[in-house]
């Protein structure tokens, strides 16, 4: 069984267990982080040095970083219709995974820690409007180009690149902001949110 370290609100950790449902994989998660505290446990940053969570621990391997986590779990654990394994229906895959780091972490994150942890007294408007235009561009580019083509991020089946957006997306429509209509986009949620894996952790409004 593994052995995730890992809040429960965390995006990161939301994507090691929206796979694990995927994959059928039972685990025992530990509260971590945040509130739960823990990261500079020196036990805890000697499994993982950066003090972030989650981290993984299946057998005597320990693993971090979140999107390498799924990636190893569908590499071990028979994955590949979320990872494929021709290596150019993969990389399809991987590049909206580097995609959601590189480009659509910033903003989102940004936006959630204006509006879910930061004081309303002391956000910056201006900050936060921009993070949303920033935000805004990056989910028109789903809208307009992936999903005018394909009924999942990366091609006709749900995959990785599913989740590690997924998570995000979530957290776009429960912000408290002004979104355009994407009707392609809001028909994409819609559809990943009924899956089971969605429901049982990712449904809960950010925090």
């Amino acid at each position: 069984m593994l052995k995730i370290w890992g809040r429960d609100t965390s995006s990161n950790v939301q994507k090691v267990l929206w796979a694990c449902a995927e994959l059928d994989l039972k685990f025992e998660r530990l509260d971590w982080g945040g509130k739960y505290g823990g990261n500079n446990d020196p036990k805890y940053r000697a499994m993982n040095p950066n003090g972030l969570v989650p981290t993984v621990l299946d057998g005597d391997l320990i693993l971090w970083e979140s999107n390498s986590i799924l990636r190893y779990l569908c590499g071990k654990y028979n994955g590949a219709k979320l990872h494929p394994l021709d290596p150019g229906a993969r990389s399809l895959v991987e590049r909206w995974m580097d995609w959601q780091l590189s480009r659509l972490n910033a903003p989102m994150a940004a936006l959630l820690w204006g509006y879910f942890r930061t004081p309303a007294e002391k956000r910056d408007a201006a900050a936060l409007a921009r993070h949303r235009e920033d935000a805004l561009a990056l989910w028109r580019v789903i809208d307009e180009q992936q999903l005018a083509r394909h009924d999942y991020i990366a091609g006709k089946d749900f995959s990785l690149a599913d989740i590690v957006i997924g998570i995000w997306l979530h957290r776009w429509y429960h912000y408290p902001i002004e979104r355009p209509d994407l009707p392609r986009l809001k028909a994409y949620y819609d559809r990943i949110a009924k899956r089971t894996g969605f429901i049982a952790h990712i449904s809960a409004p950010p925090s």
